[in-house]
Parts: structure tokens; C-alpha cells; sequence
């Protein structure tokens, strides 16, 4: 019996040598690498879950029905979409692991194809292999409208890593395209809570699911979204996917087979946290802070900043320097550990990710250390 080799080693094990040549620093090791949160979990959803902790009996694969409303009533009041059917909400186990088998649910297999971002998280390729599908890196609708091996389409916005945010047009043109195919459109919108250039802070970061999009009609579109990122919920992995209510269902059904449920106390959790926008302000603000005095340090060293709209990261580069691997050595022999642009993409390959989510101190740090 063989083994289906379904992508290379895990990247981030190419790092571990820049990792230790980073703490060989005086000062210690400043991690802005992976952006994992680390700010506390807010007390509203520490105390919702405490509170739904005497829970003896299995959880639902659909969630409650006061969790989808949560969710229906949050994209009405943060995302621009009123028309939500809360029968198209469907709690998942953070967000990656619905990226990783959403092809094998719509039981897509090697005729079919999934196309995926040419700058992009590389799990969207990697679920596209695990279902035996093909991928097609493209970014523009053009590249593969008219094609009907097209199954699946994925859009990130704001994007991982390059914290690109996609208009309103662009959505359209994928969803007009996918429709004419009967191809599902999935989006990955889970820093859409955080914008920091104009237009977005004040308009915010269109979605895949609103009316200037789906022209009102949900049918074959579906959003994904986590609270790791603003509510540092990563440890609790409080995420859901919305949209095409009879996509879910057919998507529902599968994972009731898998047992792929939320744990109940972390569905109350996730219900708080929707429900209080304040503490997602709050960490905005964090982030903001945190992303002002980077950039500053960064463009200051003679870094070139590229996109960075939204998001937990800032997409670095050297003018005229070479690949990322030299940067990271560059920039682990200052104590810091960045996230090498190649794993996102080949056409990434001059660019560091460099995250937000490290605390105030040691943003200070580097912030120190990229100055001199």
C-alpha cells in the first residue's frame, strides 16, 4: 500500500534554522512570523463559555439556531449583508479545516478543477489536492471563464498574505463568470474587521455575499470567517461558513457523517463575541498601533511596503535585493523571525511576511532593532 504525496514537508520547518539564528540575538527572539494572536481573550467570551461549560450531551454539526441567528445578524451589521437565510450558516472548527475539505465535500475529484489565488494561503491548493482536483493559479476571471472543469473558485480578501482587499467589481466579474460555469465561488474573509487604508476604514471591505456582488442572490457562493483574528479566539477555533443555504445543507450532511462538530460551550462563546463589537474595536486599535510604528521602523530601514490594506501582516520587500530567504537573514540576525514570502507563491518569492500579533514589547523591540 503507497502514499499519495499530496504536497511538500510542512514549510514552516525551513525556518527553524532562522529561528535559532534569531535567538542567538542579545535580547532575545521578537517572533512576527506565524500571527498568532497573543493579546487576552475578552471577558464577555471567557464568561459566555464558562457559563455553557455543563454541556453533557453532543453538539449539533449546524450549530444552534442561536448561533446562525448570531451570525445572520452580524453580516447585517458588519458586513453589509441584511438578507442572510440563518439556514446557511454553518459552524466549523476554525476556518482552515473547511478550506482543506471543502473540494472533497462538493466531491470534486481529477477532472475537476479549483482555482486559487497566485499570492495565497497554501491550504486552498493543498484541499484541491487532497480531493484529486486540479489547480489553476489565477487571479483574473478571464484566466479561466468558459471553462467547465471549473468547480470551485477561491477568493481571499483581505488576502493572507499580502493584505490586498479585492473591490466590489473584481467580486462581481468571479460570481458573474462562476454562474455562467454553476461553479461554487468561496471567499476567505476573515480579516474583513480589519481595514486600514482608505477606502476600506470608511466604506469597509466589500464581501462576497452583498447585494453590489450577488446581485442579492446567494445561490453557489460561500463566505468563510474566523474570530481568531479579532477576537483572539485562535484557541477556541470559533470560525463558520455562510451563504447558499442549499449548498450548506448538501456540505452539512457530509460533516454530520464526520462528526465534524463545534463544541457547544464554544458555539455560546462565538455568540458573545458577535454580539459585542466593542472588544473587536479595541483590538483593532492594538493593531493599529502596533502596524503604525512597523511600517514606520520598516520604510525608514529602506523597506518597500507592497498592499498591506487590511489585515494582521506587512508585505515587505527590499528594492532591488533578491529573494526573501537573504531578507530573513537579514532580519533574523536582528533578533526577528518574519515568514518567507515563497511559501504563498512562486510569484512571492521577494517578499516577507511580517505579523502584527507580537505584544507591545516586543513590537518596541524590533521596532529598536530595524532603527539602527
Amino acid at each position: 500500500m503507497g502514499f499519495v504525496q499530496l504536497t511538500e514537508a510542512y514549510p514552516w520547518d525551513a525556518v527553524v534554522p532562522y529561528r535559532e539564528r534569531a535567538r542567538e540575538h542579545p535580547d532575545g527572539l521578537v517572533d512576527l512570523s506565524i500571527g498568532t494572536p497573543v493579546d487576552p481573550t475578552p471577558a464577555v467570551v471567557r464568561e459566555a463559555l464558562a457559563a455553557a461549560a455543563d454541556a453533557p450531551g453532543y453538539p449539533t454539526a449546524h450549530g444552534t439556531p442561536a448561533l446562525r441567528e448570531a451570525v445572520a445578524a452580524w453580516f447585517a451589521a458588519r458586513r453589509g449583508v441584511p438578507n442572510l437565510d440563518p439556514d446557511g450558516v454553518l459552524p466549523t472548527v476554525g476556518s482552515k479545516e473547511l478550506v482543506a475539505t471543502l473540494p472533497s465535500l462538493l466531491g470534486l475529484g481529477a477532472e475537476d478543477i479549483v482555482v486559487v489565488p497566485s499570492v495565497a494561503y497554501p491550504t486552498y491548493a493543498v484541499g484541491a489536492r487532497l480531493a484529486g482536483a486540479q489547480v489553476l493559479v489565477a487571479d483574473d476571471a478571464e484566466a479561466w471563464a468558459g471553462n467547465p472543469a471549473v468547480r470551485l473558485v477561491w477568493v481571499n480578501s483581505p488576502s493572507n498574505p499580502t493584505g490586498a482587499v479585492l473591490p466590489a467589481e473584481h467580486l462581481r466579474q468571479v460570481v458573474t463568470a462562476a454562474r455562467e460555469l454553476g461553479a461554487v465561488v468561496a471567499s476567505d474573509e476573515c480579516y474583513a474587521e480589519l481595514p486600514w487604508t482608505q477606502p476600506w476604514v470608511g466604506s469597509g471591505v466589500p464581501c462576497l455575499l452583498q447585494r453590489d456582488v450577488s446581485g442579492g442572490d446567494h445561490t453557489g457562493l460561500l463566505v468563510v470567517y474566523s474570530l481568531s483574528k479579532q477576537s483572539n479566539l485562535a484557541g477556541y477555533r470559533a470560525a463558520f461558513a455562510a451563504g447558499d443555504a442549499r449548498l450548506v445543507d448538501a456540505v452539512l450532511q457530509l460533516r454530520r457523517h464526520m462528526g465534524m462538530m463545534v463544541p457547544a460551550p464554544v458555539q455560546a462563546a462565538t455568540i458573545a463575541a458577535l454580539g459585542d463589537p466593542s472588544h473587536v474595536q479595541a483590538q483593532r486599535e492594538r493593531y493599529l498601533r502596533r502596524r503604525e510604528a512597523l511600517l514606520t521602523a520598516l520604510t525608514g530601514a529602506g523597506y518597500v511596503v507592497d498592499h498591506s490594506e487590511a489585515g494582521l501582516y506587512l508585505w515587505v520587500r527590499q528594492e532591488g535585493a533578491g529573494d526573501c530567504w537573504s531578507m530573513l537573514g537579514d532580519f533574523a540576525d536582528r533578533g526577528i523571525l518574519a515568514g518567507p514570502g515563497v511559501f504563498y507563491g512562486a510569484a512571492s518569492g521577494e517578499h516577507l511576511r511580517v505579523a502584527l500579533t507580537a505584544p507591545d514589547a516586543q513590537i518596541e523591540q524590533a521596532v529598536s532593532r530595524l532603527s539602527l
